[in-house]
C-alpha cells in the first residue's frame, strides 16, 4: 500500500498488477481482491519467504465461513486466508468449481475405474 497526495491508501497487487479503485482505509489486505493471491511473508520457521500465495481451493467451514486455500509458489507451504467482502465472487467461484471442471481422474475411464472398485461399471 502507498499513500497518495490526498492521504488515500492505494493497494497494488504484486501478482496481477490490479490497483484498488476505492480508498483502502485501514490495514493492507491479506490478499488481492481481484486474483485472491497474496505474498508469503514468512515460512513456518519465521524466515522471510516472499513467494506468491496462489489460490488453489476454497474451504467452506462448518460455520459456513468461506476460506481461501493458498499455496506458496516458492516454498510450497499452505496458507488459509478468510474471504473478504471486497473479493471477486467470480474468481472465488471459479476456484471453488475447479475440481468439477478438471477432476483428478480421467473421465473417459470412469466406467473402468468403477468396475475396478467393485461397482457395476455402467453409467446411465
Amino acid at each position: 500500500m502507498k499513500d497518495d497526495k490526498d492521504n488515500k491508501k492505494e493497494f497494488r497487487c504484486m501478482n496481477c498488477g490490479w490497483v484498488s479503485s476505492e480508498d483502502m482505509a485501514g490495514e493492507e489486505p491479506e490478499h488481492c481482491p481481484n486474483c485472491l493471491a497474496g505474498i508469503h511473508r514468512e515460512d513456518e520457521q519465521g524466515y522471510e519467504c516472499g513467494g506468491i500465495l496462489e489460490p488453489v481451493g476454497v474451504w467452506v467451514k462448518s460455520d459456513d465461513e468461506w476460506v481461501i486455500i493458498q499455496r506458496c509458489s516458492l516454498c510450497g507451504e499452505m496458507h488459509l486466508a478468510p474471504v473478504a467482502e471486497q473479493d471477486s465472487i467470480i474468481k472465488l467461484l471459479s476456484i471453488a468449481s475447479k475440481p468439477l471442471s478438471a477432476p483428478p481422474f480421467p473421465i473417459d475411464r470412469l466406467e473402468e475405474l468403477t468396475k475396478i472398485m467393485g461397482g457395476r461399471g455402467n453409467i446411465k
